[in-house]
């Protein structure tokens, strides 16, 4: 141990940092969870990477291991000559189910749009899945308390209009997302929560303290797209095109493709390409087809089913993410055969799947079993003993189907869109299902009307978001690196997402615990609660976390994926 520079360390940091600069010191956390957790709290990565060293760490610079044979790790596929200026290039995205509006999107294709032109105050690092410093702020901070965060925003930034952007929109935005109530942030802010007094500094003040702020301001909640000062909720990006990104949109065609130029007055580093066209796909299986063929140049994101081709192929690079993104099967708690506070029904359907067999035919391994709770075991407060792994029990099934009021067994229907290896998945839950007893229709809904029409269709007056939701279905949710949305949006009570319905002041108080919890330890007390709470409880069963897979041509160099869907292409260009 280096003392004297680790005590330069320790003075140098607020009680925040300080936590975890000694759970990192005393071996309570490891050097990935550190790195992780000090870029949520705007730590720089020389302070970081100067505390492992001090603690004897020899490997004080990052790496990331190859995720596996014939991918890449986690973000751009590999470099292998200069850039070179010009061109254009095609990618083939999901088709938006939902207009451009940065504060409603709801699916891959318009985070994939919209992030082309607009920015977050916090950007994903060049791997595509830790946080970085190449968004709208360059640097954030917190106070002791964890309730006031203080983000240094970027200067020389300009919009489309070639006017300046401020802190003003930073404030315009935050208000627009406390208004909407959506994407986790409406319980964290309020309207007003932004002081904007100083143009290059947005402090923003929570409603309780929230040690992982920055996360819901940045690439990973997808809906903090900073927009100008006078945009309204409403307003889309093919209605006013507008941004401090790298490309402008040129056109928008619904359902298929949207076109962009470069941006001349971008802020950032070298653009190289001139133009880039986002064309939408009904299917993963066409998007594959079309990259083989040669018709487009990069696909969004593709399944292990239908993509076998393109792994361990030398004419494509695919890019394979370990992440947290999985496939919530919900029940609607409120209206329907699975409502109520009892949830032998719910426990009865997650004792009859199998979750072996879908890891295995789904992914051929390029997933995790998980435990009907949305947290993964590489966080830092996940807790490996709130409860043991829930595995195939078909006996107990039945009991509990019997004990609930159906010793016959019960008639449902499974609904779900058409997105990827849903409906493979909802073939397997029919099959596993009907040992338990249960007699499950399959309902697939294009994947263009699925979010409105099964998901979360729009509620009455008075009634909360998602009431009128299918009684029982599967719905897809890209990586987050921390839990906050899956817990917010998804599940707590009167989630924008909550297609659960689910409403119980245990869990939000549970919720409320974390989120108010800037330290380690505390995190990992609260989160232990949740796990055990949603195990219990099954408003929705949670079978695996799958590894999230993109791929370019042989050719195509520099595009940035993230698990969430966003295409970066900044520094993409085409190879000599």
């Amino acid at each position: 141990m280096d003392w004297k520079t680790f005590d330069w360390a320790r003075g140098s940091a607020n009680p925040i940092e300080l936590d975890l600069i000694e759970h990192y010191a005393g071996g309570k956390i490891n050097r990935r969870d550190f790195l992780r957790r000090g870029a949520i709290l705007g730590l720089g990565l020389p302070f970081l990477t100067t505390i492992i060293a001090a603690c004897g760490d020899s490997a004080a610079t990052t790496t990331t291991a190859a995720a596996g044979a014939g991918t890449t790790a986690a973000g751009a596929a590999p470099t292998t000559a200069a850039p070179v200026a010009g061109g254009s290039i095609v990618i083939a995205i999901q088709t938006p189910s939902s207009p451009l509006d940065p504060v409603n999107m709801q699916d891959l294709g318009t985070y994939a749009v919209l992030a082309s032109s607009f920015e977050y105050l916090v950007a994903v690092s060049d791997d595509g899945v830790t946080l970085g410093d190449q968004g709208l702020a360059t640097s954030w901070e917190t106070n002791e308390t964890g309730d006031v965060w203080t983000f240094q925003l970027r200067q020389g930034v300009k919009w489309q209009d070639d006017s300046d952007f401020t802190s003003a929109d930073v404030a315009a935005t935050m208000d627009r997302m406390a208004a909407a109530n959506n994407a986790g942030l409406g319980s964290v802010i309020a309207e007003g929560s932004t002081d904007a007094s100083d143009p290059a500094v947005a402090v923003i003040t929570l409603v309780s303290p929230n040690g992982n702020f920055p996360v819901l301001v940045s690439t990973f909640n997808a809906q903090s797209l900073i927009t100008p000062a006078d945009y309204t909720i409403g307003t889309t990006l093919d209605g006013r095109p507008a941004g401090t990104g790298a490309w402008i949109l040129d056109s928008y065609t619904e359902g298929q493709s949207a076109v962009f130029s470069a941006n001349p007055s971008y802020w950032g580093p070298g653009v190289f390409l001139d133009s880039v066209e986002l064309q939408q796909f009904d299917s993963t299986d066409t998007m594959v087809i079309a990259l083989q063929d040669g018709s487009v140049d990069a696909i969004q994101q593709f399944s292990v089913i239908g993509g076998e081709g393109l792994l361990d192929n030398p004419d494509f690079n695919v890019t394979q993410t370990e992440a947290a993104t999985h496939r919530q099967v919900w029940f609607n708690t409120q209206v329907g055969q699975f409502s109520g506070a009892d949830p032998r029904l719910r426990q009865a359907m997650a004792l009859s799947i199998d979750r072996e067999e879908m890891v295995t035919l789904l992914y051929g391994g390029k997933a995790r079993i998980a435990n009907d709770h949305p947290i993964v075991k590489s966080l830092p407060f996940y807790d490996p003993d709130a409860v043991p792994q829930r595995t195939r029990d078909i006996e107990q099934a039945r009991s509990l189907l019997a004990d609930a009021g159906f010793p016959d067994g019960l008639s449902s229907a499974i609904n779900h869109g058409e997105l990827q290896e849903i409906p493979d998945l909802a073939a397997i839950i029919q099959r596993n299902a009907a040992d338990a007893g249960f007699d499950l229709a399959v309902n697939q809904h294009p994947q263009a009307t699925f979010y409105g029409d099964s998901w979360c269709p729009e509620s009455a007056e008075g009634e909360p978001p998602c009431f009128n939701s299918s009684e029982f279905g599967i719905v897809d949710y890209g990586h987050r690196p921390t839990p906050d949305v899956y817990l917010t949006s998804a599940l707590e009570t009167n989630g924008v997402w909550n297609s659960s319905v689910y409403a119980n002041a245990d869990f939000d108080a549970l919720v409320k615990d974390y989120q108010g919890a800037v330290d380690v330890a505390g995190q990992k007390t609260a989160i232990g609660s949740i796990q055990k709470h949603l195990w219990e409880n099954v408003p929705a069963i949670y079978p695996y976390f799958f590894d999230y897979l993109s791929a370019t041509r042989a050719g195509v160099e520099g595009i940035v994926f993230t698990p969430l869907g966003h295409v970066i292409v900044n520094g993409a260009s085409l190879s000599a």
